[in-house]
């Protein structure tokens, strides 16, 4: 059976006028061919839905039949087209978001808050994971994208990656909190919170001190840094952060803020990437959430510049 939407419009139209020069009228077509557009209906079904009298049409009872089934798939198809139209203007459409811990409780939620606001149909799921938990999840494409530290190389995965340069979080009231910026020998033999052994920026942060011959003096370890700044804020350490960590503390104190970050020299990096599956074409919804997610990562990372 092969009907076409066209057949089903010029159908409900003339059991709605009554007459095939009416229905013509109505869809702008000629009359010739609308009667052939109901005879090939007809013709498709296998029955006749009107009794020609006289050059009347008379609807058989089987045609107010076949007009509900025909106004059903007109109206889903309708319902569709609009639907598709919303989520070509991402007014609708589901967006599934994974993100590291360090930007999960401001930054992403902030983001998320922004690019939904004016989009009510838009749903997101927003998962915060450990960084191997996401490159799992994102690589089996059950999230559309995710924020993690960088992943090893992965051809299930298009990854765009930032390198984001450290700050130290030190205490507004501390005497190096007057310093432009902090080196290793500023702090030497002070005690730090940092991230776990043998992850990459602890590493780089030791090497940081080596190179300079300062004391690297470990006192807490941490699976981020989120947990380090209340650490700071009590007087018994200081930091060596990411700014994503930094600028949600500034957005969550405001001016109730006890800590200030000032830039590390020399340059400690935390890298992170926005990881996406690489063998299935983004959405628009989530390429538009994507290229603000970015913007937001990029102003971050000017953000404690000086």
């Amino acid at each position: 059976m092969h009907l076409s939407i066209r057949q089903l419009q010029a159908f409900r139209e003339v059991m709605r006028t009554g007459s095939i020069s009416e229905a013509a009228r109505a869809l702008n077509r000629t009359q010739p061919a609308v009667s052939a557009m109901i005879a090939g209906l007809e013709e498709e079904l296998g029955l006749a839905l009107f009794e020609r009298q006289r050059g009347r049409l008379i609807k058989v009872p089987e045609a107010y039949y076949f007009l509900d089934e025909t106004e059903a798939i007109l109206e889903r198809l309708a319902q569709s087209t609009r639907t598709m139209q919303e989520i070509g203007n991402l007014k609708e459409g589901r967006l599934r978001i994974a993100c590291m811990p360090a930007s999960s409780q401001f930054m992403m939620p902030r983001l998320v808050a922004d690019f939904v606001r004016e989009k009510p149909k838009v749903k997101v799921s927003l998962m915060m994971r450990a960084s191997s938990v996401i490159e799992e999840w994102v690589t089996s494409q059950q999230y559309d994208l995710g924020l993690a530290e960088t992943p090893a190389p992965n051809r299930a995965l298009a990854v765009e990656t930032f390198e984001l340069r450290c700050v130290c979080a030190v205490r507004a009231d501390d005497p190096l909190a007057e310093k432009a910026r902090l080196e290793p020998q500023d702090l030497s033999g002070l005690p730090l919170a940092t991230l776990q052994q043998d992850h990459p920026n602890l590493i780089a942060t030791k090497d940081a001190f080596s190179a300079a011959g300062a004391d690297f003096n470990q006192r807490f370890e941490l699976r981020n840094f989120q947990p380090a700044l209340k650490l700071v804020e009590e007087r018994l350490c200081y930091c060596i952060c990411d700014p994503m960590t930094a600028a949600s503390y500034y957005d969550y104190q405001g001016s109730n803020r006890t800590l200030v970050f000032k830039p590390f020299d020399p340059e400690v990096v935390l890298s992170v990437s926005i990881l996406q599956p690489a063998h299935r074409p983004a959405s628009r919804l989530g390429a538009a959430f994507v290229e603000l997610l970015r913007d937001e990562i990029e102003r971050i990372n000017r953000m404690f510049e000086s």
